[in-house]
Order: C-alpha cells, then sequence, then structure tokens
C-alpha cells in the first residue's frame, strides 16, 4: 500500500518502509538497495 506519493520526484513511500523510484529501483528499510531493472533491448543504441 502507498502511505505517500510523489510522482512529480519519481518515489512513492509504501507502509513497510520501502520507498520505491519509477526507474524500478528500491531502497528498503535496512538500507538496501535493490538496483532498477534495466531491459536490455532499451540499451541498445541505433546507429
Amino acid at each position: 500500500m502507498i502511505v505517500s506519493a510523489h510522482p512529480e520526484q519519481g518515489w512513492s513511500l509504501l507502509c513497510n518502509g520501502t520507498i520505491v523510484f519509477d526507474d524500478t529501483g528500491e531502497l528498503l528499510p535496512d538500507g538496501q538497495v535493490v538496483s532498477p531493472y534495466r531491459n536490455p533491448a532499451a540499451l541498445v543504441v541505433a546507429v
């Protein structure tokens, strides 16, 4: 459940204390970081 949403800043605070970022990264209550998921196809640059 979202306790506080800040879409203008790109993050939301969940009821368990986890901060979720719009890029799919997370900062857990114990300080651990979950790296954002990066779609490999999105990283390909057309030349």
